[in-house]
């Protein structure tokens, strides 16, 4: 079970387990915004509401200049799981230019590629293979993009996340 946590301004932070967020919200540290309907969590003689987004009492400073990393599931994400050079159903990333012709780890030298295209360009560039990228490498911006561990979201959380989204 997963937990939206908000920031006091209810800009979405991060998305952290359910017992961390029952821990925030006992020590006071947050408030619960949403519960999951028809699954309490019971103790000894207590009942808890299971939170589905809840709001920090506190602002957190976030800094907006920080760097996303470079992942494998995160290059998948920003491609939408399809491949670069076809547009086929992607799991696997390509680097545009070889690593053994001076080719990064980098966002814009990685993309979501198909096993088929994968395996055929092999070690030579898409302008050799006659090749055009369907998409333009680049690094992922927006908060969206800064809430950690959102790669999959709730309904409920849809209204939370919107500026997010669209930013």
């Amino acid at each position: 079970m997963r937990t939206l946590v908000l920031n006091a301004g209810f800009e979405p932070l991060a998305v952290v387990t359910f017992r961390r967020a029952l821990a925030l919200v006992l020590n006071g540290k947050a408030t619960i915004v949403e519960i999951v309907e028809d699954d309490p969590v019971w103790g000894i003689g207590v009942r808890f509401d299971r939170p589905s987004v809840i709001v920090l009492t506190r602002y957190v400073k976030i800094p907006y200049g920080r760097l996303v990393p470079v992942t494998r599931r995160g290059v998948l994400r920003r491609d939408a799981h399809r491949c670069g050079y076809c547009g086929q159903a992607a799991s696997t990333i390509d680097h545009v230019v070889p690593r053994s012709r001076g080719g990064e780890d980098s966002w814009e030298n990685l993309v979501a590629c198909c096993l088929r295209c994968n395996s055929v360009k092999g070690n030579r560039t898409p302008a050799e293979m006659g090749w055009r990228l369907g998409v333009t490498p680049r690094m992922p911006f927006g908060p969206s993009w800064a809430v950690r561990g959102l790669e999959r979201t709730v309904p409920a959380w849809e209204q939370y996340l919107a500026p997010a989204v669209a930013a």
